[in-house]
């Protein structure tokens, strides 16, 4: 997976992660097209417990992918219910307030 944290004074930790294959890629779903990009989900590789100290520390997190919802699922922080399905790419969105 592909792991990168972004610091905000506003925001405070915001985490993205997505699966490695989906780096650089556009997905879509009806007229929506999403660029799972470089710049916002790195270039960091990242293992499993690396992605879940990060998604357990983070403010807003964004993830992309079939792997990284899963541990986000497994860590209690979502449920498959939770996600939404961009063409075949599950993503969640998670806000700690």
């Amino acid at each position: 997976m592909f792991l990168k944290i972004h610091h905000s004074r506003e925001m405070g930790d915001v985490v993205a992660v997505c699966d490695c294959e989906l780096l650089n890629m556009t997905i879509a779903h009806g007229d929506l097209n999403v660029t799972i990009s470089e710049h916002f989900y790195g270039t960091t590789r990242a293992c499993a417990d690396e992605v879940r100290e990060a998604l357990g520390r983070g403010d807003i997190i964004n993830i992309m992918g079939e792997r990284a919802i899963s541990i986000a699922i497994g860590m209690g922080l979502i449920t498959r219910g939770d996600c939404v399905m961009i063409g075949t790419v599950p993503h969640a969105q998670i806000y700690r307030l």
